[in-house]
């Protein structure tokens, strides 16, 4: 009781009208309501431009959207720790403050994209500048007790979570205006660019954001903190590069959790490249038929899902079962939803609801034990927390910008095939087999004691 009563006044505290960390949490969820919104429209939109742009092939025209993404994923890998090794010279306000801006310009053109080379400009320009979220963490590290940083760090996987709920959910209801709602858009230029309206709705959200964190977030890093001899972008870059070759000179546990989660992620990624494409396609060619609004509200739900996994059903669990447990069953419950997902039909629909269910629970188990075993595994061996944690964020980050090529490319080459088994089943078949390596590869893993009983002290 004592600890709840304690808990319940650090989160008053952290939420107090002037609290900074009631600011970031504001700043946060904002800009991941106006990231997310474009999550159910997007597929659409490639799939136009490529079409206007003379492409009448699908599998080329489907294999842009891929491409699409995974530019967006690249900006963020090259960039992102360039941005963090800034924010430790500079301080952690004006690039967060950089990043919000970004987000504000290029989600505003990119509804005004008119060409498949503009978009995709525009969405690796966006991923480049896009630092807040990593850069939010390092803030909650500046002004955080070591007792206070668990459970800020989940307001802001909170924070994450409610914006990817909502986010997509209003998304698909503000797609094609014209035809949807009518009245004031039923005029030649809301027909004539018929994804605008959320890109300007998420890009007047994150301008808001941007008005919270310019007038109200303080500065975390004091100037006597900062790094004076920050490494340079060209030393950042080698530093990834060491990062992902250094795993092979550590512990044969800690490498096993780093590649899973790799794993775990390309898998993940490649469904969410094709899902969308999948759900989109005619129901006379085994797709769902559905258009962006209804896309919208599925990726809701899953974020729902999320919320309520990592919210609380975990700690729950996490009381009865081990962390190695419930990551084990979070890979087994993923990989059976990735692996169903295109023998689905449109009705019934609480049928597509369990099996998002399964791929939502699944990533809600999976990753805060498996960072909590990493965590364990480092500490057991003594080895330095960052470049762990540098080595899984970096192979990580590969999986997010190789998942979306790889789906694009073995969609392209499947989706007018005719055999059982090289279909468009195909790419979301890799997901499984993908989902079952990493399965076998945890199953590999010698549990040590504490991670055994770490649910239990």
């Amino acid at each position: 009781m004592i600890y709840f009563d304690t808990r319940c006044d650090n989160l008053r505290r952290d939420f107090g009208k002037k609290s900074p960390m009631m600011i970031l949490f504001l700043v946060v969820l904002i800009d991941m309501i106006g990231f997310t919104l474009v999550i159910p429209f997007l597929t659409y939109f490639i799939q136009d431009l490529a079409e206007s742009g003379g492409i009448t092939d699908f599998g080329v025209r489907d294999r842009w959207v891929g491409i699409t993404l995974a530019a967006y994923t690249l900006g963020q890998f090259l960039f992102t720790p360039i941005l963090g090794t800034f924010s430790d010279k500079f301080g952690r306000k004006p690039i967060i403050i950089a990043g919000l801006f970004s987000n504000t310009i290029f989600l505003f053109s990119f509804g005004l994209s008119g060409s498949l080379w503009f978009a995709l400009i525009v969405r690796f320009l966006a991923g480049a500048g896009n630092s807040s979220i990593a850069v939010s963490r390092a803030y909650i590290g500046d002004i955080s007790e070591p007792e206070q940083l668990a459970g800020r760090m989940g307001l802001i996987g909170a924070a994450f979570g409610l914006g990817f709920m909502i986010g997509p959910f209003i998304g698909g209801i503000l797609t094609d205006p014209a035809n949807t709602v009518g009245g004031f858009f039923e005029s030649d230029f809301w027909r004539a660019y018929p994804y605008f309206l959320p890109c300007l709705f998420s890009s007047v959200l994150s301008a808001i954001s941007l008005f919270f964190a310019i007038f109200r977030l303080p500065e975390s890093l004091p100037v006597e903190k900062r790094d004076i001899n920050f490494e340079s972008p060209l030393e950042t870059t080698k530093k990834i590069i060491r990062n992902l070759i250094d795993v092979r000179d550590l512990k044969p546990s800690i490498r096993m959790l780093i590649f899973v989660n790799a794993i775990f992620l390309l898998s993940f990624s490649m469904m969410q490249t094709t899902f969308i494409l999948f759900t989109g396609m005619e129901i006379t060619s085994g797709g769902l038929g559905y258009d962006a609004k209804m896309n919208g509200y599925l990726f809701a739900y899953v974020g729902l899902v999320g919320v309520i996994v990592q919210g609380g059903l975990i700690r729950i669990l996490s009381k009865k079962f081990t962390n190695g447990i419930l990551m084990l069953l979070g890979l087994v419950s993923a990989g059976i939803g990735l692996t169903w997902i295109p023998y689905l039909n449109p009705t019934p629909l609480i049928t597509i609801l369990f099996v998002l269910t399964l791929i939502a629970l699944g990533n809600g188990l999976f990753q805060p034990t498996q960072s909590t075993l990493l965590t364990i595994e480092a500490r057991k061996y003594k080895v330095d927390l960052g470049r762990v944690m540098g080595s899984q964020e970096g192979f990580g980050a590969l999986s997010r910008v190789i998942g979306p090529l790889v789906a694009a490319f073995v969609w392209e080459a499947t989706l007018e095939g005719s055999d059982g088994i090289w279909t468009y089943h195909t790419v979301f078949h890799l997901c499984g087999v993908l989902s079952l390596m990493a399965i076998l590869l945890q199953l590999s893993f010698k549990f040590s004691k504490n991670n055994i009983t770490d649910n239990q002290t």
